[in-house]
Parts: C-alpha cells; sequence; structure tokens
C-alpha cells in the first residue's frame, strides 16, 4: 500500500512539467525513490560507492546501463501490468520492460504527440511497421493501436500492401486530408522504390531503421530519397525505445526534441560517468521521468551529442551494440 502510495504521488506531477526548475525537483525525488526501492538500480548504485542520500543535483545521478534491461527485472517491486519486448534477430537476446501502470505511458506519448503535432484526432494515421506488427510486445505498437483509435475514419495498419497504401495517399491527398504516414525506415524505402507521390502535405515520419533488411544509409541520403518519393520537404522522425516510456520527435534535418519530462544528456566515451558540453559527440544518456516504475536514468548505446536546449542529434551507435529498432542512422 505504501508504494502504491508513493507512485501515485510521484506520477502526479509529471506531465505539468513546464520548467527545467521543475524537472529537477523531481528527478531528484524519482532518483531517491528508485535508489531505495529498485532493487537492481539500488545494487548498481551501491556497487559504484555513491550514498543516494548525498545526491543533490541531477548531474549527480548514475545513469544505468541499458543492457541491464535484457539481464535483468529492472523495476521496483509490485503487480505487473504489460510487459513490452525489443525486437532482435534469432538468438539475440532481448530487452524486457515490465510495466506497472500502462495508463502512464497513455499519458506520456498521448500526451507528447498532442505537444508536437496537435489533437491526433484532426489526422488519418497511416502505419506501416511490418517488422513491429508481426510480432508481440512492441511498446510501438501498443501506442499506435491506442491513437488509430482516436485518429479519423480510415486510418489503419498497413504491412506488404504497397498498392492499396498508395491509393490510399492519392485519395487523401485529393480530399486535402492532415494525415500522417508513420513506417519503418526501410519499408518507406520499399515503398518510394514501387511509387512515387507528390503530396507535400503529407507528414512522413520513420522510425526503427533498417532491421538488417536494408543496407544502412547516412540520414541525408536516406531523407533526400523519401523526401523525392513522397514529394515533401522534410522527414520527421521518432525517438523511442522499448526501455523507455517516452519518445522524441524530429521534425526535420534530425534534430530531436524531448517532451518536458524527458532529458537527454551526453556522456563521454572514454569515462562513462563524465558528462560533456553541447556540441560534442559522445554516449547519450536519457532521463525519462515516465519509467517511475522501472529506471528513469538510462545509459544508452547510441552516440550523439546536444544540439540545443533539451534537443540532439543521434549519430550512430557504439560498436559492437546490438541492431535495434529506435531511428539509428549512421552519420
Amino acid at each position: 500500500m505504501y508504494l502504491c502510495a508513493v507512485n501515485n504521488s510521484l506520477t502526479k506531477d509529471i506531465f505539468t512539467i513546464k520548467n527545467l526548475y521543475s524537472f529537477e525537483q523531481k528527478a531528484l525525488e524519482v532518483f531517491q525513490y528508485q535508489a531505495t526501492y529498485n532493487p537492481i538500480y539500488k545494487s548498481f548504485i551501491e556497487h559504484l560507492g555513491i550514498a543516494p542520500t548525498k545526491v543533490d543535483r541531477v548531474a549527480q545521478i548514475p545513469f544505468l546501463p541499458i543492457a541491464f534491461f535484457k539481464q535483468h527485472e529492472v523495476r521496483v517491486p509490485g503487480k505487473v501490468e504489460q510487459l513490452f519486448t525489443s525486437s532482435g534477430t534469432t538468438g539475440m537476446q532481448t530487452s524486457k520492460h515490465l510495466v506497472h501502470d500502462v495508463s502512464v505511458y497513455q499519458e506520456s506519448y498521448r500526451t507528447a504527440f498532442n505537444l508536437f503535432y496537435g489533437d491526433i484526432s484532426q489526422f488519418t494515421l497511416l502505419a506501416l511497421l511490418p517488422s513491429y506488427a508481426e510480432r508481440e510486445g512492441s511498446s510501438l505498437i501498443y501506442m499506435i493501436d491506442d491513437l488509430l483509435q482516436q485518429a479519423q475514419a480510415g486510418s489503419g495498419y498497413y504491412l506488404h500492401n504497397q498498392k492499396e497504401l498508395f491509393e490510399t495517399l492519392e485519395t487523401l491527398k485529393k480530399l486535402g486530408k492532415p494525415t500522417i504516414l508513420l513506417g519503418v525506415t526501410y519499408a518507406l524505402l520499399d515503398f518510394v522504390e514501387q511509387f512515387s507521390i507528390n503530396f507535400p502535405e503529407l507528414i512522413v515520419m520513420e522510425t526503427g531503421g533498417m532491421k538488417g533488411k536494408r543496407k544502412e544509409l547516412i540520414r541525408e541520403e536516406l531523407h533526400q530519397e523519401l523526401c523525392s518519393g513522397f514529394g515533401v520537404a522534410n522527414i520527421h522522425s521518432e525517438y523511442g525505445m522499448t526501455e523507455l516510456l517516452s519518445q522524441a520527435y524530429s521534425k526535420g534535418k534530425g534534430i530531436f526534441s524531448c517532451p518536458p519530462w524527458m532529458q537527454v544528456c551526453i556522456r563521454d566515451t572514454n569515462d562513462p560517468f563524465q558528462l560533456i558540453e553541447a556540441r560534442k559527440t559522445g554516449g547519450i544518456n536519457i532521463i525519462d521521468l515516465a519509467n517511475v516504475h522501472s529506471c528513469s536514468f538510462i545509459a544508452t548505446q547510441d552516440l550523439g551529442k546536444l544540439t540545443g536546449p533539451n534537443q540532439f542529434e543521434v549519430l550512430g551507435r557504439f560498436d559492437a551494440s546490438d541492431i535495434r529498432g529506435c531511428n539509428l542512422l549512421i552519420q
């Protein structure tokens, strides 16, 4: 009962955060909670010789390597409502995110989408996500399923029926309907190799990378091909992963912005406990306050750099990292 009451208290104000001060106060509060009640994170901190009670600045908070989600149940005690798993090739160990309260995830992606794009009910949403829709446990599919229910009539999934997707896009263009096409990167490329449309108002959003289906491309080359194929000026992107309950979005040029309850900082590639300044390349650390029940402080295997206040660019991955589905392109 006590943990339940604490959980409710912690999640209460997360999605109303408006400024850096509020974010840092909530981050410190969440850290103290997870350092006390999350056994894996608590053990990690103890092995580092860090006393949680002496952490009074966000910059002092240690980040848990994301690989722990493959080897352990990274969570506080409690009943699990939803299990999300990462994609992976045969024999690859996948990540598991055990979610206590899936309504927190719902509020996170609904609020973020509204913040960056507006009311989903005003859009027709088309999802070209074969690699995700054909397996179980995808947090992305959970999000899209929910958004599709709120979107305009005519929204839906497309797997390999490219001709039908092309005809739908043509119809929506003629009707002047605000439309979002969200697709896994390789499937969008497959589509524009078969069909071409000039739909300048279309929002094309890519995610998930090549999934081993195609040769990796630099972002500029990829976006140029997609812009040409869809007749749009910019390609949007979604940055998310199994281990997070929040997403960052890019409206072009690969520059991602975070919602107010999510922040990115960059760590030195040679010293994982040292943060570095903006414009320098390093490992991406993420603070996701929606991860109240698991761990909000994650050291990813992505390389990137800060480009502005709570904005970042993804530049690739550390060597020997697993290929994974969170919009990673080699720069």
